[in-house]
């Protein structure tokens, strides 16, 4: 059986978004992808952070383009459900570079993306009119490849990087709202916003949907959707998770000679097996 096309897939991830809330646990690899998909996730997110770990760089776009190409591709290729990529602030110094990001990001087979407001390994935010540029930039290279559903998930830093004044915060995050919606996006993204009654009013006040990642201590699901959030992520705690598992694991077979019985394991088979074999090369 064929698989649905990018543009069927975009669809179907729009139609996640229309009603109720959709919970995102996040991949840092294929593998992780492939487990989280058999979990019953009906979408699959990427952590920008957890997967440049996986590849040996640190989180903020430092990972070569090439290879986080070819890393999301093969997210793409194990798992039969809609993706959509943390692409960070889009790869790009102008909106030229980000338009050629999100096609090769098409290219590579997700159908939606996050775009974050802020320029990587620095304060502060770009300008309101090159962000939205930016957005404007993303929509219409999928409109040109041939994806005009990609669903872009607009990250503001408002929160993330102390932009202003506890009381300027929900303005501005509003602003910037207006002029992401007018650029093409589907959601705003307000990460590190903790405080469930100023979600509730920004929920009702803004043009897009609101996603927000929760971790832990943070709020729950049933808080977050009695806010009106339409979508929930939790970043890099689960590659977070996973690695301190195996630091775990390791201190326990180099200090003490053993590996913990009690240890939570997927097996060998069923985590094999998750997995597609590649063809025979003749």
């Amino acid at each position: 059986m064929s698989r649905p096309s990018p543009q069927d897939r975009a669809k179907m991830l729009r139609q996640l978004h229309s009603t109720g809330v959709l919970v995102l646990p996040n991949a840092w690899d294929a593998a992780s992808a492939a487990v989280i998909a058999q979990a019953g996730a009906p979408a699959v997110a990427t952590t920008s952070a957890g997967l440049a770990w996986s590849l040996g760089y640190r989180d903020g776009e430092q990972v070569p383009r090439t290879d986080l190409f070819r890393m999301l591709r093969r997210i793409s290729e194990v798992v039969d459900l809609p993706v959509t990529a943390d692409i960070e602030a889009g790869f790009g110094v102008d909106e030229a570079q980000v338009g050629q990001t999100v096609t090769a990001v098409l290219r590579a087979g997700i159908v939606g993306i996050n775009l974050e407001d802020g320029p990587p390994g620095r304060g502060g935010l770009f300008e309101l009119p090159i962000a939205a540029g930016r957005v404007a930039a993303a929509r219409d290279a999928a409109a040109a490849y041939g994806v005009p559903d990609l669903v872009i998930n607009a990250r503001t830093d408002v929160y993330m990087r102390g932009i202003g004044t506890a009381d300027e915060r929900p303005d501005e995050v509003l602003r910037r709202a207006e002029a992401f919606a007018a650029a093409g996006a589907d959601c705003l993204f307000v990460p590190a916003l903790s405080d469930l009654p100023i979600l509730t009013d920004l929920v009702a006040r803004s043009p897009l949907p609101i996603s927000v990642f929760t971790g832990d201590g943070g709020a729950t699901v049933a808080q977050l959707r009695a806010t009106g959030v339409r979508r929930i992520t939790v970043g890099p705690a689960p590659a977070q998770a996973a690695y301190t598992t195996a630091s775990e694991l390791a201190r326990e077979l180099l200090h003490f000679g053993i590996l913990t019985a009690a240890s939570p394991w997927l097996s060998y088979g069923s985590l094999n097996t998750l997995l597609p074999t590649v063809p025979t090369q003749e």
